[in-house]
């Protein structure tokens, strides 16, 4: 394409946008009210991911060594389980560490567990941590068939239901954000349409006299990347300015060690791009879309 053809596109698009008057109005609230909503969703998906990020990291093996073994073989038991694919962490944790940590979780009702202090019952255990918490069943599976095991704990009901309940959340998250640029592009299009119907004898007769349809979808698709990225403005300040009071003033009252709000910067503004770059595409496709069918002459 020629730089004058261009910049004559460009031109006759931007004559649009105000040539339009409440249509381009109308248009940009479609895209701001969505882009706002789709924005707001995106931030609570994101950090609802990173919150079960947190969670399934949490997620840990532990492998119970027999009573009546060696220190060599407790060694070895610890080097093998090092070995296995996928794991990423290993520590030991001696018997006298296991009473010392249940005597604390338990407070007041755990200083009865301080006369076994000489006597200590309790078993030597590796805990054991998954690279990727998805095979944190297959790793566990693996540890019990091992010698010198006496059991492997990590919560096998509790971690299936966790890792369902992340995924569904993730889907719904997707689904909704998808629902809501659907609704964009389905409200700009149709107002454009109705903007389009009016210069619908305009466009008949630059087909009739040669006019390629590119030659005149152009105008329409610097149009609607305009209508796009001018309603994205109002949706990225709200973001921004929404987020930075959150962050500010709403994370440091969480006390719960797995919920972490994303730090503002990068996120914030990586979520301003992303709402610009779907406020433009939603202008571009709802033009295009909306032109299509008076371009059948």
């Amino acid at each position: 394409m020629k730089f004058r053809t261009f910049t004559r596109h460009f031109r006759e698009g931007t004559k649009n946008i105000f040539r339009n008057g409440w249509m381009t109005v109308a248009s940009i609230g479609a895209v701001t009210t969505t882009l706002i909503l789709v924005g707001v969703f995106l931030a609570i998906v994101f950090n609802l991911n990173e919150f079960a990020k947190n969670i399934e990291s949490d997620v840990e093996i532990k492998v119970l060594v027999d009573l009546t073994t060696e220190k060599d073989d407790v060694l070895a038991l610890g080097d093998k389980v090092k070995q296995i694919e996928g794991v990423e962490r290993v520590y030991f944790s001696s018997n006298d560490e296991e009473l010392e940590s249940l005597i604390n979780s338990m407070g007041e009702e755990g200083r009865a567990w301080e006369l076994f202090e000489q006597d200590n019952p309790l078993n030597h255990a590796y805990v054991v941590q998954a690279a990727d918490p998805q095979d944190t069943e297959r790793i566990a599976e693996e540890i019990m068939g091992y010698d010198h095991v006496y059991d492997v704990n990590f919560g096998q009901d509790i971690v299936d239901k966790l890792f369902e309940f992340n995924n569904y959340a993730r889907i719904v998250g997707l689904v909704l954000i998808a629902a809501l640029v659907l609704t964009a592009v389905f409200l700009i299009s149709n107002t454009i349409k109705i903007t389009i119907i009016a210069r619908s004898t305009e466009i008949s007769i630059q087909k009739l006299v040669g006019a390629t349809n590119g030659f005149i979808r152009w105008p329409f698709f610097v149009e609607g990347l305009i209508l796009g990225v001018l309603g994205s403005i109002i949706p990225i300040t709200v973001v921004l300015v929404g987020y930075q009071y959150v962050y500010d003033n709403v994370a440091s009252q969480i006390n719960i060690s797995f919920v972490e709000l994303l730090p503002f910067s990068p996120f914030a503004w990586y979520l301003a791009l992303i709402i610009l770059l779907i406020g433009a595409t939603i202008g571009v496709w709802g033009s295009v879309m909306s032109v299509r069918k008076f371009l059948k002459v």
